[in-house]
């Protein structure tokens, strides 16, 4: 099975921004929409973003609305996670997946895992 592949992770001060990407290849990836979760060391994974494959809706979790951004490049099959202000509890692994329901938090609803980018944010 195809998987995406995330990277734009890094280290980075509190209140800086970073970009994440992940890029889709094959068509036989291509689902409905793509979302973007993290996940902290001893936490559970949990939802931050999604969108469609469009890109005429997106769906936030509370705890990033106003500070990022989910946006799809479908020329090239990229979905790509905008963070600003980040904060050191937005430090953990994050990654990408495809979907074919929106909008849905749950992660039993996401297939085709990508191996995920680390983020962490210093005080």
């Amino acid at each position: 099975q195809v998987q995406p592949v995330e990277s734009g992770g890094g280290l980075v001060q509190a209140g800086g921004s970073l970009r994440l990407s992940c890029a889709a290849s094959g068509r036989t990836f291509r689902s409905y929409s793509m979302g973007w979760f993290r996940q902290a060391p001893g936490k559970e994974r949990e939802f931050v973003a999604a969108i469609l494959w469009s890109g005429a809706a997106t769906y936030y979790a509370d705890s990033v609305k106003g500070r990022f951004t989910i946006s799809t490049d479908n020329a090239k099959n990229t979905v790509y996670l905008q963070m600003n202000s980040l904060k050191p509890e937005d430090t953990a692994v994050y990654f990408c997946a495809g979907s074919s329901y929106f909008p849905t938090t749950l992660e039993s609803k996401y297939d085709s895992w990508g191996q995920g980018t680390q983020v962490t944010v210093s005080s």
